[in-house]
């Protein structure tokens, strides 16, 4: 999956997600982005809330709180710039329709937050974006998962887009996760032809996320913090500071080194070995010309110098014509 410059193939893509935790500060945003810049992040998530588009009216604490916490379209693309500045990706989720589209100038993908994995009328405003698709895959989001990239695709193709990308993010909605509700073999379940899966971590602390990688994912998406203490609200306790947050990247990093690309030819690490650890057919005694070698005169000793394990047939039953002596590999200038 291509995210901007990034391609999730090569490497582990970790989005530091600010959310809310800039609690409506712009200089706390500022800051928190130079700081997840340093601690390694590719990209740094916000969300992108009209308060009124997301609760009732009704519900007065919850109103007040997002209003507190919302930025202007202007201040949104400040922040799009001071990543940019920092050498980070700037993301942004959207939760109505228009926000999908004054955010598309300013983000390389989309991310979905599991709540709206099932607000069709949104996953097609992005769609119409022809931008890739992130989506946690929270509160039961897994039992739709053909029904969703199916909407995508169709949708792209309609509206003249080719599959830019899908990826299925495994999240919990629990704040925070208890580690005993992670459930991180769910990841196995988003495994589908095309589609790139992750984890959406609300865990406390950073152990879920260097699993995760072990499960297949290839995006991480962490809460992030200036500081765990920085306020009461809620978030803050459940997000990686800027050093935890570095070990993580560090980790991660680690982990997908370790786990390499499943291929079946030899490492390079292991070329220089490959002489002295592999063996040889060899004579097992002194047998001169003319003679018919048969399986009793044959051992087989390192290193691997002549003919190899498996090619017996072809030195059994066959006459030298040149001698050799015991302990000394067989080539087939033994049988010219």
């Amino acid at each position: 999956m291509q995210i901007g410059e990034n391609n999730t193939d090569n490497k582990i893509f970790i989005i530091a997600e600010i959310g809310n935790n800039h609690e409506g500060s712009f200089d706390v945003a500022c800051e928190l982005i130079k700081s997840a810049a340093q601690a390694g992040a590719d990209a740094v998530k916000f969300q992108s809330i009209v308060p009124d588009k997301l609760v009732s009216k009704k519900d007065l604490d919850r109103m007040k709180q997002l209003k507190k916490f919302s930025f202007s379209r202007k201040q949104f693309e400040d922040l799009s710039l001071i990543a940019k500045k920092n050498g980070v990706l700037f993301m942004s989720t959207p939760f109505d329709l228009e926000s999908v589209d004054w955010l598309n100038p300013l983000v390389p993908a989309y991310k979905i937050a599991s709540g709206d994995n099932d607000f069709f009328p949104l996953l097609d405003r992005v769609a119409m974006t022809g931008k890739p698709a992130i989506v946690s895959m929270g509160l039961g989001g897994i039992k739709h998962i053909k029904e969703l990239i199916n909407f995508f695709r169709s949708a792209w193709e309609k509206y003249g887009f080719k599959d830019p990308g899908v990826g299925l993010l495994h999240c919990v909605v629990s704040y925070p996760t208890p580690l005993d509700q992670a459930d991180l073999r769910t990841i196995e379940r988003l495994k589908v032809p095309g589609v790139t899966v992750g984890y959406s971590d609300h865990t406390i602390g950073i152990k879920a996320a260097e699993i995760a990688v072990a499960a297949g994912a290839r995006i991480i998406e962490k809460h992030f913090t200036l500081d765990k203490n920085f306020s009461s609200f809620r978030d803050h306790q459940l997000s990686a500071d800027p050093y935890e947050f570095g070990v993580m990247v560090k980790s991660i990093k680690d982990a997908d080194a370790l786990l390499g690309y499943n291929l079946d030819s030899i490492k390079d690490a292991e070329k220089s070995n490959e002489f002295s650890a592999r063996r040889s057919i060899a004579a097992a005694h002194d047998i001169a010309a003319s003679e018919v070698v048969e399986w009793e005169d044959l051992v087989w000793i390192r290193p691997r110098i002549g003919m190899k394990p498996g090619e017996e047939h072809m030195i059994c039953g066959k006459r030298l014509t040149k001698p050799i002596a015991g302990g000394e590999a067989f080539t087939l200038a033994h049988f010219e």
